[in-house]
């Protein structure tokens, strides 16, 4: 009896809906297969014909008796059908339209995070829209229905932080997913406070994904209590864990340079590097000049900058000091409106304000006396021997920049440049040792305009102690650049002059494919097509460089793309090529993103949002730097429908 009670069981759910029963008892089929009342909506849970038979006759005998079986029944029933179908559509309307809404004021909250703006700006927005179309949309039918649709957008405070903290939990969930599947990753650490004196410290993260190199913001992990390298290291560790990166996929860390991150037993970099299995490549960026300038150069020529902000800020942060000091300007007739705010951050903008600086520095003097304010360094003949001569060093330095912070730069590219600018110092100090000092022209002005007597050794020592800190922070690369450039040149590769311990190579099948690499024309010839592109990238950028069309060399395709895009068109028996290949192109040609996020940081948390938690801080800064697009359509089918609020 069990094996039947079974047996009826099955095929009672097995059952299928029969047509006629429509007509008969008012049913249909929803859209899981299950019998529905017409009559009272009411659904049934298996498909048998003595279920909805009893629920016609018991529950709707009435129906039954004034429309009976035959044709008044048949169209009693298409009328309940034809209602019911415009109910559904209504209600599938409803939702649809809900939906669309909801996406609508996801987009506005993106747009908003992107740039950097307060959650705020989501009713001003709201209201501009609102007004815009009341003109816009003047001679439309439907405008009233327009203007109720945007009504409905819910862009209040609280819904736009809502909205940009569930964009941003769902783009570092694609990221995790990317992660997953990678092999090698780089991360640059970078730490810097915001506007509260908080330390922040920013997590980036390069890898390569499915399609192309990515250079994200994993995390901005604020520091509550002190901020050593145990602290930073801590922070770091916590929040790969959290997101379940192995510490196994580092290949290279990169950082600031600061003494919390290089500190031999207690840096963030020891700490870091002994809780891995494999040896990685460490290097701090020399975008950073000012741990590497204050790491070089005598501590009374760093003086020289501090002094020049003090002065700066003196002028600015008082009101109406600026406001006069403006007055004074116009009527000196300078050619400059007004003094640059320096940015710490930013240590370029410290040739900005440099050199407005050195084009003032009459004015200034002349200002500063007329205040009654005394700065005996702007008339000591070495201190402004210094001061010209940081004036000259920065310029030299921001060149270097300018070419580091081009974004899809590979580290083979980073390190020619570096080892073109090393070789530039040494001509620096022939400069000085010559006297001649063509390419320290401020100085060389001071010189004739003053007859100065230049400390020749003293700066040239400068000079050489700056070149020594360069050639000890890329030591680890020139023992690699056979390796690192690999990517770009495959076919010229000697096997016994390439690091694979940072990579987990197995060096047998990766010799074996590097032979058939080099001898199969149809995939050797995409390595000489790589060659020529990259000549002709170069050149575009040369070309756009030397003629300031920043736009155009913003928009000109990535060399790391380019690179990827060649190795990801070979096929995948040559997995150890490409495994190297890829590994090395995830370490960071630059770290300009962590410069970059800190002064997104400081534009975000401003001086009006300091009440800004660190979550959501962590939210805004991510959209704002992110390369990937949050799925909206599956965040507002999360959601209900809210109305405005």
């Amino acid at each position: 009896t069990e094996k039947s009670h079974k047996q009826r069981k099955t095929e009672d759910e097995n059952r299928e809906f029969k047509v006629e029963w429509t007509e008969l008892f008012a049913f249909i089929q929803n859209s899981n297969g299950l019998p529905t009342c017409l009559i009272c909506q009411e659904k049934l849970a298996h498909n048998k014909k003595s279920n909805l038979e009893r629920h016609f006759t018991t529950k709707h005998a009435s129906f039954g008796s004034k429309y009976p079986a035959g044709d008044a029944r048949k169209k009693a029933v298409e009328e309940l059908q034809k209602s019911q179908q415009k109910s559904s559509s209504v209600f599938n309307y409803w939702v649809q339209s809900s939906n669309n809404v909801n996406i609508a004021s996801f987009i506005v909250s993106q747009e908003i995070a992107k740039r950097g703006k307060p959650y705020t700006d989501g009713e001003y927005i709201k209201s501009c829209f609102i007004n815009a179309s009341e003109e816009l949309f003047r001679d439309f039918k439907n405008k009233a229905e327009i203007l109720n649709k945007i009504k409905e957008l819910p862009l209040s405070a609280k819904t736009v932080k809502d909205r940009t903290v569930k964009m941003s939990s769902n783009i570092t969930n694609q990221q995790i997913e990317d992660l997953k599947l990678v092999s090698a990753l780089s991360i640059a650490v970078d730490e810097s406070c915001d506007i509260n004196d908080t330390a922040q410290v920013s997590l980036f993260v390069r890898f390569i994904s499915s399609t192309g190199p990515k250079e994200e913001l994993l995390g901005l992990l604020p520091l509550k209590g002190q901020t050593r390298g145990e602290d930073i290291a801590n922070a770091v560790i916590e929040c790969m864990e959290k997101h379940h990166i192995p510490l196994d996929k580092i290949v290279s860390i990169s950082t600031d340079g600061a003494k919390s991150m290089t500190g031999v037993r207690k840096g963030f970099v020891s700490i870091l590097t002994e809780k891995m299995n494999h040896e990685i490549l460490v290097y701090h960026c020399i975008i950073h000049q000012e741990a590497l300038c204050a790491q070089t150069f005598p501590e009374e020529i760093c003086n020289v900058m501090e002094l020049v902000i003090k002065i700066v800020n003196t002028i600015v942060a008082k009101a109406l000091y600026h406001r006069q000091f403006k007055e004074f300007l116009v009527e000196m007739e300078s050619e400059y409106a007004d003094l640059l705010l320096h940015n710490k951050v930013r240590w370029l903008s410290r040739g900005n304000v440099l050199k407005r600086f050195t084009s003032l520095l009459l004015e200034i003097k002349a200002f500063l006396l007329e205040k009654g304010v005394d700065y005996p360094e702007l008339t000591d003949d070495q201190w402004i021997q210094k001061f010209y001569f940081m004036v000259d060093v920065t310029s030299h330095l921001n060149n270097l920049n300018r070419k580091l912070q081009e974004k899809g730069n590979t580290i083979f590219s980073m390190l020619e440049e570096v080892i073109s600018f090393e070789n530039k110092l040494s001509l620096f100090a022939q400069d000085f040792e010559r006297e001649t000092l063509i390419h320290f022209p401020s100085l060389l002005k001071h010189r004739q305009e003053n007859n100065s007597v230049i400390d020749i050794y003293y700066f040239k020592t400068a000079i050489l102690n700056m070149r020594e800190a360069f050639l000890r922070r890329f030591q680890e690369f020139r023992n690699s650049m056979a390796t690192l450039a690999f990517v770009k040149k495959p076919l010229s590769a000697d096997v016994t002059e390439l690091n694979f311990s940072l990579f987990n190579i197995d060096i047998g099948a990766f010799e074996m494919q590097l032979l058939e690499l080099k001898n199969k024309e149809l995939w050797s010839s995409k390595f000489e097509r790589l060659n020529a592109d990259l000549e002709k990238l170069e050149k575009n950028k040369c070309d756009f460089s030397s003629q300031h069309k920043w736009s155009a060399l913003k928009d000109l395709e990535k060399e790391d793309m380019i690179i990827f895009n060649t190795w990801n068109s070979i096929p995948d028996s040559y997995d150890q090529l490409k495994k190297l290949a890829f590994a090395v192109l995830s370490l960071f040609g630059s770290t300009y993103s962590c410069e970059q996020s800190f002064s997104s940081m400081n534009l975000i948390k401003s001086t009006l949002r300091n009440r800004l938690i660190d979550e959501n801080l962590e939210s805004c800064l991510k959209l704002k730097t992110t390369t990937y697009k949050p799925d909206l359509s599956k965040l507002s089918k999360e959601m209900q429908g809210h109305c405005s609020h």
